[in-house]
């Protein structure tokens, strides 16, 4: 039985409850652990995984608004995204029942409760992650693994569960960093092409002379130094999948040539005369924006509508929210087994400082981040001061202001965030230091989703 083995936390600021509770779980489960104060809740999570979190959503006697949950829960979702939450409260509203499982909760149930469906409930999640152990949502195929629990990243998952099987040429969009190498292998390995070859090329550094022999080969004596005959990178991806890197860099000259070959499916080496026909699975990729691959002055339209059967745009790990979490672990992990280290648990500030920064160079800034946290820190706790950004990463400082490199969007929400984590989640006590109503703090935390 799943719920043998389970682990659960009943976090409730009334000890009739927890005692109830615990009484009634206590032969049932693997661990049941109680907690009366909510301030204790990171470190119940930090100390120990649960499978299940039964949490209250009023505590203190505050109004019951039930926000005091779900400022909990998004901790507790922040700091292990797998943890099923089942919220409780005295207090039926069906409008907050929603928030919260809008939030990750995942269910909802009323006080009292019948023991009967409490246990259904917690039965209910450990039969669906026993099912959903194996279909993980990091998308792996192969050899590569993309980790995201986000919805963006999620999306980006779906279309490459559609794309892949096809031949459709497929144009990958995102800023450096964001893993676009990892997409363009995960669509080879999910492709009927997967046992062929995957030829990554980074055009982008080629020169004109050095395009040519690189992509389409030569014969030997096709110029000084040409000493054999060589492949090109078309020939050697013939049944499999090309993926050209940085496409956007490519001159005009260089992209008339590559539009020739992909308009007649032929290349020619240089120093030959003999067309050899090509049977590849095109994929590129560009740090430049849909913009500027308009712009015809730097890239030609035609050859855009070649490539770009498919376009799957790769989000910035700033937009990925709680995937910056399930990342930390997924490095730190990795890092700590490389250098032979214990294992890491993460201070609450750990995450904190990580989720404020930009991070403009993406996952591969985070993972570098996390590399010298590894190697530099002598305890098991990652703390806040273990993460030392180094000036190639941080925002140029300006003599007039710390803000003046950030938007105003990005100002107003770092504000709510840190006045929302000074009151713990009341929303009418940060409302009233922000100076705005509880509807206008409302609306501002739908629109930065948080």
């Amino acid at each position: 039985m799943v719920l043998k083995k389970a682990s659960v936390l009943v976090i409730d600021d009334d000890a009739d409850v927890l005692t109830a509770i615990r009484l009634l779980l206590k032969s049932l489960v693997n661990l049941i652990v109680v907690e009366k104060s909510p301030s204790n809740i990171m470190y119940q999570i930090e100390k120990h995984k649960y499978d299940v979190v039964v949490l209250d959503m009023n505590f203190n006697g505050v109004v019951n608004t039930g926000n005091e949950g779900i400022y909990w829960l998004r901790k507790i979702k922040e700091l292990q995204p797998g943890t099923a939450v089942i919220l409780m409260t005295a207090y039926a509203d069906i409008d907050l029942a929603i928030k919260g499982l809008k939030e990750g909760a995942s269910d909802f149930l009323m006080k009292p409760w019948k023991n009967d469906k409490l246990l259904e409930a917690i039965n209910t999640i450990l039969e669906k992650k026993k099912k959903e152990n194996s279909k993980s949502n990091n998308f792996k195929a192969g050899s590569t693994k993309i980790i995201g629990n986000s919805e963006v990243m999620q999306d980006v998952f779906t279309k490459i569960r559609k794309v892949a099987p096809t031949d459709a040429n497929v144009l990958i969009l995102g800023e450096n960093g964001t893993g676009k190498d990892l997409i363009a292998r995960s669509l080879h390995e999910n492709s009927h092409r997967k046992d062929k070859p995957f030829i990554k090329v980074d055009v982008g550094s080629l020169t004109s002379t050095l395009f040519e022999s690189e992509l389409f080969g030569y014969k030997k004596g096709a110029f000084t130094g040409a000493n054999e005959d060589r492949e090109g990178r078309f020939e050697v991806a013939d049944g499999g999948t090309l993926f050209l890197d940085e496409i956007g860099n490519i001159s005009l000259e260089q992209q008339v040539k590559l539009l020739t070959v992909l308009q007649n499916r032929l290349i020619t080496p240089l120093g030959s005369n003999k067309e050899v026909p090509i049977d590849i699975r095109l994929i590129c990729a560009t740090n430049l924006t849909p913009t500027d691959l308009a712009d015809e002055s730097n890239f030609r339209k035609d050859l855009i509508y070649r490539i770009n059967t498919i376009d799957i745009i790769v989000p910035p790990l700033r937009n990925r929210g709680a995937d910056i979490t399930a990342l930390s672990k997924y490095f730190v992990a990795h890092y700590a087994e490389k250098y032979n280290k214990s294992t890491f648990v993460f201070d609450p500030g750990f995450i904190k400082k990580l989720k404020s920064h930009h991070f403009s160079g993406n996952v591969r800034e985070l993972q570098y981040v996390l590399e010298r946290a590894v190697i530099m820190t002598d305890g098991s706790v990652l703390n806040k001061e273990d993460l030392v950004f180094s000036s190639i990463e941080l925002p140029v400082p300006s003599s007039n202001s710390n803000y003046d490199n950030l938007n105003l969007e990005e100002v107003e929400k770092k504000t709510i965030l840190t006045v929302l984590e000074k009151h713990k989640g009341n929303i009418s006590k940060s409302a009233k230091e922000l100076g705005i109503t509880r509807a206008a703090l409302y609306r501002r935390l739908a629109k930065y989703d948080l």
